[in-house]
């Protein structure tokens, strides 16, 4: 065993004294820890100028809306559904894309902007048409992203092309806009 060169130094020993001290210190700490306790966590900055977020406001489901579309015996299908405040007063609507339930063939969709009903309304109604099944049109690519909902329509040059294979194809995107909405294509897009 070899020898230290440096002295050995007294505080490095530990003797009963040093160890009531240092328990003494603990329960200290511990006590004091009880008696101080932060304030309760909270999201907003504490002052007078905190406001609190208004409440999240759920987006109008598409279920039980009767939309203006005409399937005779069969159901309406709602097959693609997005929400965002599309007119910028802080609550959702809902854009539902629709086709009759046919068993066979393509039929076309619908696409509905729905709003919650007014003062005292339960139930969602359609404010506005984007996509009329009128039109022959299949909708895909579908979202609400920034305030516009944008889609690919796939639709039909004449009315001689059958309705399994449409033959053209077009980007849309719809927003909100002095009180309507309007349909422009998309920068980038291309029709076919």
């Amino acid at each position: 065993m070899q020898q230290s060169v440096v002295p050995e130094l007294a505080h490095t020993h530990t003797r009963p004294i040093h160890w009531l001290a240092t328990a003494t210190a603990l329960a200290g700490v511990v006590a004091l820890s009880s008696v101080l306790q932060p304030g309760s966590a909270t999201a907003a900055q504490p002052g007078p100028e905190a406001k609190s977020a208004p409440a999240a406001t759920a987006p109008p489901d598409p279920a039980g809306v009767t939309f203006p579309i005409e399937c005779g015996p069969v159901k309406v299908l709602v097959q693609k559904k997005a929400s965002g405040d599309l007119d910028g007063d802080g609550s959702p609507e809902t854009v539902a894309v629709v086709r009759c339930d046919a068993g066979i063939g393509t039929p076309p969709n619908g696409v509905y902007v729905l709003t919650q009903g007014g003062a005292g309304a339960k139930k969602p109604r359609v404010v506005a048409t984007l996509v009329d099944p009128k039109d022959r049109l299949d909708v895909t690519d579908f979202a609400v992203r920034d305030g516009a909902v944008t889609a690919t329509l796939l639709g039909y040059s004449s009315a001689d092309v059958p309705s399994c294979c449409p033959d053209v194809k077009e980007q849309a995107k719809w927003q909100w806009k002095n009180g309507t909405f309007i349909r422009s294509t998309p920068s980038g897009a291309q029709n076919a």
